[in-house]
């Protein structure tokens, strides 16, 4: 089963980059944004728990948004494996990621950290702005505290799966085809 972290920073095109390698690899790709968001509109029993924080502005805990993550695998059954995708965030939360796929006798394979520059993130997010019309991507100052808040809070998750042999750096800068293929080979060798 091939189980793979995608990582980056926002802006790093992890978003296109998953819908492509859950095709070629068919994989089965777990957003947590859009796992929350399908809950709340359903308004399930975990669903309607996140909402009570995010109503309140705080983030969800991590044993919400882990049960969410796990009833999500557990559909999948017959999966060739799992693009994760915003998630682990933290170092707990790759922790019970860990036990919970070890106790489904599978493991993550790779942490796919994607690698951009500041600089080429605010252009890229600016340009998403424009297009998507997403308030949090039309504002310079935003975008640089976002990038400010991951660096200073998840990226320091990629030191977890160094330490296990797992991570693997890609470089984000080209076209998507160029790092597509990229992406491939990174997750190939």
């Amino acid at each position: 089963m091939l189980n793979i972290v995608l990582f980056g920073p926002p802006g790093a095109g992890k978003g296109t980059q998953a819908e492509r390698i859950k095709d070629h690899y068919s994989l089965v790709h777990l957003s947590t944004g859009d796992i929350f968001r399908f809950n709340m509109k359903k308004s399930t029993k975990l669903g309607l728990l996140a909402k009570s924080y995010i109503d309140k502005g705080e983030l969800v805990p991590d044993e919400v948004t882990i049960k969410m993550l796990e009833s999500e695998v557990i559909k999948y059954p017959e999966s060739n494996g799992f693009i994760f995708d915003g998630f682990p965030r933290t170092t707990l939360q790759a922790k019970n990621l860990d036990e919970f796929l070890k106790s489904k006798n599978t493991a993550i394979t790779k942490m796919i950290a994607l690698d951009v520059p500041n600089n080429e993130l605010i252009e890229r997010l600016l340009l998403r702005g424009k297009d998507s019309g997403r308030a949090d991507d039309q504002n310079k100052e935003v975008i640089a505290n976002r990038i400010k808040v991951y660096e200073d809070q998840t990226a320091i998750l990629a030191d977890y799966y160094r330490l296990q042999n797992k991570l693997v750096s890609v470089d984000g800068i080209g076209t998507v085809d160029e790092i597509t293929h990229r992406l491939y080979s990174a997750i190939d060798n």
